[in-house]
């Protein structure tokens, strides 16, 4: 069973080992366009050790951030765009990675998901880092939005086939993770066939916690990290999404993301692939 580390969790209050890390995701709502609070954008993905970002518009916007974490961090920070935009003629977006140099290590970018059918608005995209002991694929997505709830079912409903691609990209790692915002609850029924992988995989986030701002609280569980429990043991049963609101959520809604950022903990000391 999942651990659930309360609806909203102040993050430095959780005590780390040294082998433990944090893994992030975001949706930071059109990074590097209209007017952003970067401060409040920085402060709030400082504390992990590497986070997933979607919804990056131009590299400026990630550089910016990127300058803005390391003036308030201890650590020198790495970053990894995407080679190119994904998305329609009318709409593109990069997908990115920050991360703490002196604890996580950038292997190498996997690409983004063959996606020869179509199926997908914007093709996930992977890249392989290792913390400690621990390397695993991380891969990540935005699922499209759409006018009906069915095209985001479409979606979810092939993640088995993005899943099984990195899987199979190599044969030495097992360890892949798939984050960003799905646009739907994880327990929806059309993650059905992804959850009964015969990796055993899980999400890991519990949906009852509320991942998107609207107008007057939390409204939507749509970020999540999906993850094999066969191959995955590092990851401990710990989750949570970071209350970055300070209770004003028009304002974090405008000048910061309509997001919460979400994590899970890994023990990084041995590797079980």
């Amino acid at each position: 069973m999942l651990i659930k580390l309360f609806l909203f969790l102040l993050i430095s209050t959780l005590s780390l080992s040294n082998n433990e890390a944090y893994i992030g995701a975001f949706n930071t709502l059109r990074l590097g366009k209209g007017e952003k609070d970067y401060v409040h954008l920085a402060k709030s993905i400082e504390a992990f050790d590497i986070v997933g970002l979607v919804e990056v518009m131009n590299k400026k916007g990630l550089y910016k951030l990127l300058s803005e974490v390391e003036k308030i961090s201890d650590s020198k920070w790495g970053y990894k765009i995407s080679e190119y935009p994904v998305g329609t003629d009318q709409y593109k977006e990069y997908y990115a990675f920050l991360y703490k140099k002196e604890k996580v290590s950038f292997i190498k970018s996997e690409g983004f998901y063959r996606d020869d059918n179509d199926d997908f608005i914007r093709e996930p995209y992977g890249a392989t880092f290792k913390i400690n002991n621990f390397d695993f694929t991380y891969v990540l997505m935005h699922s499209i939005y759409g006018k009906k709830v069915s095209q985001r079912q479409f979606e979810a409903n092939k993640l088995i086939n993005v899943y099984n691609y990195f899987q199979d990209l190599n044969p030495s790692e097992n360890d892949i993770l798939i984050g960003g915002d799905f646009n739907l609850a994880a327990n929806d029924s059309a993650f059905e066939k992804i959850l009964n992988h015969k990796d055993n995989i899980i999400y890991s986030l519990d949906p009852s916690i509320k991942t998107t701002i609207g107008t007057k609280g939390f409204a939507n569980s749509y970020d999540n990290i999906f993850l094999s429990k066969k191959y995955t043991g590092e990851f401990n049963g710990k989750s949570g999404a970071l209350d970055i609101t300070r209770g004003d959520y028009m304002k974090t809604r405008k000048e910061v993301s309509d997001h919460l950022p979400i994590f899970i903990i890994v023990n990084t000391e041995f590797d079980d692939d």
